[in-house]
């Protein structure tokens, strides 16, 4: 454990906390002489570093045998599909499928097709193309009115979503090709109708992660305090899971709203579930009388996004007070206009994974008997991703 955080720290800390430590001695009046390294981030180290350490906790647990197989361990934790973004699988589920025999599963390998096509899908022709807009509102978003800015706002949340779940999507496809089973690592999050619900469905596998190794040993600790000790709990694992996202204040900050957003979640319930299991229950899907509680839900984790978004807090804070000071002196209504691709295919995403909330992902037909029709989908979205796709966007996770 103390070589995994080590080396996590070391690469993705260093600075921000020696920054942090000078600032601190700044602001009192002592000036400290001191130098930082200019440290290249390894891609995909935060995934990686807590995919390594969950087969050393479960074996420590008693949970997992070890592997006598280096190969077999060492291509679990470098296997190439999910290596820079995810999901973070566990060795339980992941290792064994090493030593099984393999043959191509054409059924398997078709399913994956489908998953790629959609992640694609997602990621070209909608994050990519959202990526332009939101850019623009967040570096200049003093010269917008206050509609602008929640719509830039809106429009992240649909270029993070589609740009992470078209990854996963993507990975987990090219995982079938080669006969691999990963775990969902998505479940239309913003179909959630509180925040619990949200982090049940976003990033799956880190949320489990976080809910097995860090919140359910907190929440045992504090049991005495009762549901003041789950609060605590859950507060601590979302200050962490801020700073896994990011070595800035923001990124805290973030984790820690999200903590907060759960009380009503934790004092209103009997019974409080922990914050997403390892194990994704089949969705039975929300319905039309759902609609208030969706909407809600999905401004509040909206508005976390401008600390998720920002450059760093203090330009999150006067993000905030430009949309208030907007909302009072500034017409409302003057929009910048999104580009007319958005305008279009981001309600064609919500629309279709309504309906689609009983299957694994948007693109999952294989329901429909008519192979002629089948096929037709795939070109129309094939021909969507050629016209509508956009100027290649790194992934928004590569960052982490």
């Amino acid at each position: 454990m103390g070589f995994n955080l080590g080396i996590l720290g070391f690469f993705k800390y260093f600075n921000f906390f020696i920054d942090s430590w000078i600032s601190a001695f700044n602001s009192i009046g002592y000036e400290m002489e001191y130098y930082s390294l200019n440290i290249i981030l390894p891609v995909g180290i935060s995934f990686y570093t807590f995919q390594t350490m969950s087969y050393s906790l479960d074996i420590s647990k008693r949970k997992l045998e070890p592997t006598k197989d280096f190969i077999a361990f060492a291509t679990f934790v470098a296997f190439f599909p999910q290596l820079v973004a995810g999901p973070i699988e566990r060795a339980s589920n992941l290792l064994p499928q090493f030593f099984k025999k393999r043959h191509f599963d054409y059924k398997m390998a078709i399913d994956g097709g489908r998953q790629i096509l959609w992640g694609l899908l997602k990621k070209v022709v909608i994050a990519d193309n959202c990526a332009p807009y939101v850019d623009d509102i967040f570096q200049n978003f003093s010269n917008y009115s206050s509609a602008s800015l929640i719509l830039g706002v809106v429009i992240f949340a649909f270029q993070i979503y589609a740009d992470f779940s078209g990854y996963t999507d993507i990975a987990i496809g090219v995982a079938k090709l080669f006969g691999f089973e990963f775990k969902r690592n998505f479940n239309y999050p913003y179909f959630s109708t509180n925040i619990s619900d949200f982090w049940k469905k976003w990033h799956i596998s880190l949320s489990s992660w976080l809910n097995d190794y860090l919140f359910t040993p907190l929440a045992v600790e504090f049991r005495n305090y009762k549901k003041y000790g789950i609060f605590m709990a859950v507060f601590i694992t979302f200050l962490i899971s801020g700073l896994w996202h990011g070595a800035g204040w923001n990124y805290i900050f973030w984790g820690g709203i999200h903590g907060l957003f759960y009380i009503p979640v934790i004092f209103s319930n009997k019974r409080f579930s922990a914050i997403s299991t390892n194990k994704v229950v089949k969705n039975k899907g929300a319905t039309y009388k759902d609609i208030p509680k969706i909407i809600l839900t999905f401004f509040m984790v909206c508005f976390t996004y401008i600390f998720f978004r920002s450059t760093s807090l203090k330009n999150a804070f006067a993000f905030n007070e430009a949309v208030w000071n907007g909302l009072i002196n500034q017409n409302i209504f003057d929009i910048k206009t999104p580009d007319i691709t958005l305008l279009i295919f981001i309600p064609l995403l919500v629309i279709t994974e309504w309906f689609q909330q009983n299957k694994d992902y948007g693109l999952d037909i294989q329901n429909i008997n008519n192979k002629l029709l089948r096929w037709l989908i795939y070109i129309i979205i094939l021909f969507i991703i050629l016209i509508f796709g956009a100027k290649s966007q790194s992934f928004i996770y590569f960052q982490f």
